[in-house]
């Protein structure tokens, strides 16, 4: 009886395997997902990126639908979905920028040039679009870690309580938008 038993531990290990593998087959590997899905927008006090005595809470937030969209300058993605973010702000969606500083590494605690980072974000914006109510500027990563942002861009729609019910990774466009944003948007309409 022990024999067939032992006997059997590999094939079940090798059906464990299988069945692990098989499910990667299907599944997309773009779809990252936060672990924040549900959960309300974590706390933070941020700097506005253009306005030295400007800073942001999340509890200043709340109350409106928008989209957090995690980007950079140094985001060729970024760029290209800056075009469609800005025909979503005229059609009044909300959408807040979260600035990813790729070059700075906290650990360090390095010089950071921010008049040089203001002056590429102006101009990358009025040449692409401009599709920010506000930037917040996440130089630690604070918020960004804790949203569990793994790079650039992200986006986030933000319910009018401050819940996280969504979380895309990669550009918005007009077929991410109508798929995955449009019919939560339109649930959210009052």
């Amino acid at each position: 009886m022990n024999r067939k038993l032992l006997a059997l531990i590999p094939l079940l290990a090798f059906f464990l395997v299988c069945v692990f593998l098989f499910q990667g087959l299907f599944s997309n590997p773009r779809e990252i997902q936060t672990g924040r899905l549900g959960q309300p927008m974590p706390a933070f006090d941020l700097p506005d990126l253009m306005q030295d005595s400007k800073r942001w809470q999340d509890s200043q937030l709340k109350g409106d639908v928008y989209l957090l969209n995690v980007w950079g300058t140094w985001c060729p993605t970024c760029l290209s979905e800056l075009g469609y973010l800005t025909q979503l702000r005229e059609q009044g969606v909300k959408i807040i920028g979260l600035y990813y500083v790729q070059s700075y590494d906290a650990d360090f605690d390095g010089e950071f040039d921010m008049p040089a980072l203001r002056e590429e974000v102006t101009s990358m914006l009025s040449r692409a679009g401009d599709p920010y109510q506000f930037n917040i500027l996440d130089l630690h990563r604070t918020l960004s870690l804790d949203l569990g942002v793994s790079g650039a861009p992200e986006t986030f729609l933000v319910d009018s309580k401050g819940t996280i019910l969504l979380h895309h990774t990669g550009d918005i466009n007009p077929r991410v938008w109508r798929a995955k944003f449009a019919p939560l948007m339109q649930e959210l309409q009052p």
